[in-house]
């Protein structure tokens, strides 16, 4: 049975383009399905009938499982089933008969521009390599609104500093092409003048990543998420997340005058609805634009009219 996950997660990942994370969820939930089945003495794929499938559904609901996870897991195996069926494994899909929970919309949290403000202005109260990259890596963030992900799989060659862009390789390796704002750039032309270099000196090849950790390799996810946890706990922004600075992009790029499809278009959304969930955030943030501008402040808000090459790819 596990050969066919494995054939299916295979599938989904070279010829669907999905993402590693989507994958590995999917991997977590099917390994569940087959826990499930097993405990019923099914053995085969061709042995799973409505009723496990159904039973399957109602044992996700009874551990108090949160919709969100019950309408994944669900999805998941109609998913796998379907594929089941095309390849003719089985001639009936026995998941036609569930239907995944309904899940509400959630609003995404963004950052108030003060609250941008004093979380990227934290690197520099280091002058080590360390902090000119960090420096780098939040003001990037900021101002294209691209995935961490993304963010931690840039190469040198992704930059363009005479042109002011950075490309980025989005799920599926499609591509768009992102502007830098003054703020961004200026931060990146110092991390390369004058960090970088130190900080790749202890790695024996060529390094290619544009951001790198002390040991001169490529930084993982992982090694973003705690730089940022450290600088968000220090202004007393305990449930502050990567994708937090996606969210606070998107909202004042909004709030500042772009349209939906200039927004959809920087952050590579392949559907409009999926960025229309910032547009509640709008009138919000909007109201914050005084008061940032009060401050004196020089950084850079997200501007419109400033086409990027378009991708279609999922939030």
């Amino acid at each position: 049975m596990q050969a066919l996950i494995d054939q299916f997660l295979a599938y989904l990942a070279t010829e669907r383009g999905k993402a590693p994370n989507t994958i590995s969820a999917y991997r977590i939930d099917l390994d569940q399905l087959v826990a499930y089945v097993q405990e019923q003495d099914v053995r085969a794929w061709t042995d799973v009938t409505p009723d496990h499938v159904m039973g399957f559904s109602i044992f996700l609901r009874e551990r108090r499982y949160a919709n969100s996870t019950v309408a994944r897991r669900t999805a998941a195996v109609k998913a796998f089933f379907a594929y089941l069926v095309s390849q003719h494994v089985i001639e009936v899909d026995p998941s036609t008969a569930i239907d995944s929970p309904k899940v509400d919309r959630y609003t995404p949290k963004s950052l108030t521009l003060f609250q941008v403000d004093e979380l990227l202005e934290l690197p520099l109260r280091s002058s080590s390599p360390e902090g000119l990259r960090d420096k780098a890596m939040l003001e990037l963030l900021y101002a294209t609104g691209m995935r961490v992900g993304e963010l931690v799989a840039l190469e040198l060659d992704d930059l363009s500093l005479e042109a002011r862009t950075v490309r980025c390789a989005g799920r599926g390796g499609r591509e768009r092409v992102l502007p830098l704002n003054d703020t961004a750039f200026i931060a990146i032309e110092e991390y390369l003048d004058n960090a970088r270099s130190q900080l790749t000196r202890s790695d024996g090849v060529r390094a290619t990543a544009l951001f790198v950790n002390h040991r001169g390799k490529r930084l993982t996810r992982q090694g973003f998420w705690l730089i940022l946890k450290g600088y968000a706990e220090e202004i007393g922004l305990y449930d502050l997340t990567p994708h937090t600075l996606r969210h606070s992009f998107a909202s004042h790029m909004l709030a500042n005058g772009a349209d939906l499809r200039e927004v959809q278009e920087r952050l590579g959304h392949a559907s409009l609805a999926t960025t229309q969930i910032y547009a509640t955030m709008q009138s919000e943030q909007a109201s914050l634009l005084p008061t940032f501008a009060q401050l004196n402040s020089t950084r850079s808000i997200p501007q419109p009219n400033v086409k990027a090459d378009a991708v279609q790819d999922e939030d």
